[in-house]
């Protein structure tokens, strides 16, 4: 790609990582080689068995990998998920910084953000360092200003009616 911009899908609605997942697959279909980072998700995913499919061209990373909600971990779970995710944000730098892949996707960045697990800081050198032909793609609520600042593209799902408000829980293969 001559020119990668950055996307960032955000909202309280569903499908953001669904949009971001579907971007990765017609990347893929055009020959780009694809790299998604999910952070703060730990069960297993009817994305993760999907892309094993199309491996190598479609890689799925899991950064601050946990199998609670954040909001359930104790104090000092978390400072060990936010040291253990500092360690995997250098591995993220070199990938970025040897070209790796043409589209970069950090699912549920935000989520990591407000956690405190990196910091916008981190984020915006990330998109600021982003190669040139490199595109990056952003998902999660409440985008920071500075991010929001530096991104090409924002699209925002607005949940308008969901059946989880009936009760309905996530359901396999179309929730996760």
């Amino acid at each position: 790609m001559e020119v990668g911009y950055v996307q960032v899908y955000t909202g309280d609605g569903k499908g953001k990582t669904t949009a971001a997942l579907g971007q990765g697959l017609r990347a893929v279909g055009r020959g780009l080689k694809v790299v998604m980072v999910q952070f703060l998700k730990g069960i297993e995913s009817g994305e993760l068995e999907a892309v094993k499919r199309l491996d190598p061209q479609f890689t799925i990373m899991r950064f601050a990998e946990t199998r609670k909600f954040f909001w359930q971990l104790t104090d000092e779970e978390k400072e060990q998920l936010k040291e253990k995710t500092q360690q995997e944000m250098q591995q993220l730098e070199q990938l970025m910084k040897k070209g790796s892949c043409d589209v970069l996707i950090l699912d549920e960045i935000m989520a990591a953000i407000h956690g405190g697990l990196v910091s916008v800081e981190q984020i915006c050198r990330l998109i600021d360092d982003k190669p040139k032909g490199m595109e990056l793609i952003l998902t999660g609520r409440n985008v920071p200003r500075e991010i929001a600042d530096r991104a090409d593209l924002i699209t925002e799902m607005r949940n308008v009616k969901h059946y989880l408000n009936k009760g309905v829980p996530a359901r396999k293969g179309i929730e996760y």
